[in-house]
């Protein structure tokens, strides 16, 4: 079944999740620290679009292959960070805050690892990814569309 093709129809909804992408560009997080979190963001939505859209962004920035297929075990992977860890547990309780309502813990293990205006741009990052995912399950817009 053909689905509405959300970005013609609402152009300037589109555009203003554009400007929060942007934001979340420019405010200063690592790049591809805001790739992985997109990249888990989506796994965990099933947004097959943006799963192919973020492991590609990674791949041609030079990440290797390792850390993009660890990304959905980073629990188990031994490729990451700290501070990439923290991301990554962040953006699974803000991806599914109905379920987790934000842990203490995995807030704790955030703050110790972003200041205060980097754990919100952070969140932004998450909301804003999930908004997009969110769009594309539902109207199903495919990889590479």
């Amino acid at each position: 079944m053909d689905r509405i093709d959300y970005r013609r129809v609402a152009p300037g909804g589109v555009e203003l999740l554009g400007k929060l992408s942007v934001y979340s560009r420019e405010c200063g997080i690592e790049h591809d620290l805001l790739e992985f979190v997109k990249l888990r963001a989506s796994q965990i939505n099933g947004c097959a679009h943006c799963v192919n859209l973020h492991a590609g962004t990674l791949r041609k920035d030079g990440e290797t292959e390792e850390r993009i297929q660890n990304v959905v075990v980073w629990r188990e992977a031994t490729c990451f960070s700290e501070r990439e860890l923290a991301a990554l547990a962040w953006t699974e309780a803000v991806t599914l805050i109905a379920e987790s309502r934000a842990p203490d813990e995995v807030y704790t293990r955030a703050r110790a690892q972003f200041d205060e205006k980097e754990l919100v741009d952070l969140t932004v990052a998450i909301c804003t990814i999930n908004a997009h995912n969110r769009l594309a399950v539902a109207f199903r817009r495919t990889p590479g569309s």
